[in-house]
């Protein structure tokens, strides 16, 4: 709606906390610190990652600011936030991870493209908002709908925010109709992050969050909704976030031979040490051989409201594993597919050891599919160097400098 909107440049950018580690500054992309990230389950706002493809858009009058749903329907209709917050609110504690989150990592291997991430590229809050299960139904769309009778079939989110991969058109989305309209999959038109108003970095005033899912598809910053026979054409979903083989370059890459990349794979991460690391720890003697305790905790994490089944740890590159200790909340039990769980959500693990001078320490996860994570990264490689989730390595001496 004109008149709602300031100029959206890099001068008038939120300010953002110092802790960040900034990966792009225009656009803007940073990053928590690791020791950060799993300070709390329930991400600070300041600590959850910021993933950017242009300034981020201004709405001056709130007041005026509306949602269109238009396309393969009866009926458009324009939705103001106070139409919004009519409808039931709902919850939703989930993990948004960028599909590029351990990029870094994978570049090292062999040369990608995009913005380097090291492991915090994700993040976990408790959405709040009304399911667009709900919104739909108000322009006759029923629970449960595949296809509308005009041939809808897709639900395309456009943003406010302009990019300039779209020539400086906006930055759009889509899901099917299918999950779009199934309440169990709990997508949110999200207003508050939290408990308070979601801030400008993250999609004020109302933005799409899609649990399970790369956070691409969450689109911030909602301008219209569109209901289409096909998939969005935009470029974020057609010829970005795929994933290619190893074998594919950008002399041979063929972008409609791949479909958009929707549900995350399995991923965990340790955070408690960077990837080389010299820490000086308490000294215990086992079977006359000098070992040193340690503790190690990161997190773990699978799409499609898969659970985490197990996390295995490993001292010694990944010849043996132990089980470590998996948590959402201090203090009461994990167990995956429990009504008591967020199954949206990542989880913590924890685990001690005793490890000689020099280690190899490493993280793998198993969901309740039993998806396991890759051994190696050369086997998930990719141009674009999104989903690396092989194992996690870093690499630990015992009170000495020079590595």
């Amino acid at each position: 709606m004109p008149g709602i909107r300031g100029p959206s440049d890099y001068s008038r950018e939120p300010p953002r906390h110092p802790c960040l580690k900034i990966n792009a500054k225009e656009p803007f992309n940073a990053e928590p610190t690791r020791s950060a990230l799993i300070s709390s389950y329930v991400t600070p706002v300041d600590f959850f990652y910021k993933r950017n493809h242009g300034p981020i858009p201004v709405v001056d009058d709130i007041e005026r600011y509306s949602v269109s749903l238009s396309g393969l329907i009866k009926n458009s209709k324009d939705l103001f936030m106070k139409d919004i917050c009519k409808l039931p609110k709902y919850t939703v504690t989930a993990t948004l991870q960028c599909a590029g989150n351990r990029r870094t990592a994978m570049s090292k291997s062999r040369t990608v493209k995009g913005v380097g991430w090291d492991i915090a590229a994700l993040g976990n809050a408790v959405w709040g908002g009304a399911k667009l299960a709900d919104v739909l139904e108000l322009v006759g769309i029923p629970y449960l709908t595949s296809i509308t009778q005009s041939g809808g079939k897709h639900v395309e989110f456009v943003s406010i925010d302009k990019c300039k991969e779209e020539n400086g058109g906006p930055y759009k989305a889509s899901i099917p109709l299918s999950q779009a309209t199934n309440p169990e999959a709990d997508v949110l038109l999200a207003y508050e992050m939290n408990g308070e108003p979601i801030n400008r970095d993250h999609g004020y005033p109302l933005r799409v969050v899609v649990p399970g899912v790369i956070g691409a598809r969450s689109v911030k910053w909602l301008d219209y909704i569109n209901i289409i026979a096909e998939e969005c054409q935009g470029f974020f979903m057609q010829k970005d976030y795929k994933m290619f083989p190893p074998t594919v370059n950008w002399d041979n890459i063929n972008w409609s031979t791949r479909r958009p990349q929707m549900d995350f794979p399995v991923q965990s991460a340790i955070c408690s040490l960077d990837d080389v690391s010299v820490v000086k720890h308490g000294k215990v003697v086992l079977a006359a051989i000098i070992c040193f305790q340690i503790t190690i905790k990161g997190y773990a994490v699978s799409g499609g409201g898969r659970g985490i089944e197990r996390v295995d740890v490993s001292i010694d590159g990944g010849k043996t594993w132990e089980e470590a200790t998996r948590y959402q909340r201090t203090g009461v039990p994990y167990i995956a597919d429990d009504s008591s769980s967020d199954r949206w959500a990542w989880v913590f693990f924890e685990a001690e050891a005793n490890i000689p001078q020099s280690a190899e320490i490493v993280a793998k996860a198993v969901d309740i599919s039993a998806n396991v994570q890759p051994e190696s990264i050369d086997s998930v490689w990719n141009l674009r160097g999104i989903l690396n989730t092989s194992w996690h390595r870093v690499h630990v001496r015992v009170g000495q400098a020079n590595l």
